[in-house]
């Protein structure tokens, strides 16, 4: 793994579409505070998080890894503290909900419902 820029002094944000094992992420997450990172984030859309995954992550040196409830978290959280989820549920209903009835989904990119 190679790192490409400075992070020296500055907080890092790591963004994958999954995590599984963690293996990968929390190598980066290690390397980018070797290199001077004040803090690391990880930002997932689903978080699998099996095997080793919860203790690689409690082990490595994240703020926080922030996912999605694409995949449900509770039992996880009890035991990894530094995750957290977003609630994506009324943007998805709104998504289906446009397509279902030939609306633009790219207008939910600058109009969130909440």
């Amino acid at each position: 793994m190679v790192l490409v820029g400075d992070v020296k002094d500055r907080a890092a944000i790591l963004v994958d579409d999954m995590a599984d094992t963690c293996g990968t992420i929390c190598h980066a997450a290690d390397k980018l505070l070797s290199a001077g990172a004040t803090r690391v984030y990880a930002i997932l859309t689903h978080g699998i998080f099996s095997g080793p995954a919860i203790s690689r992550i409690n082990g490595a040196g994240f703020e926080a890894v922030v996912v999605t409830n694409t995949i449900p978290q509770e039992e996880k959280m009890k035991h990894c503290p530094k995750i957290q989820v977003i609630d994506i549920s009324m943007i998805l209903a709104e998504a289906i909900r446009r397509t279902h009835n030939g609306e633009s989904v790219s207008y939910l990119f600058s109009h969130v419902p909440l």
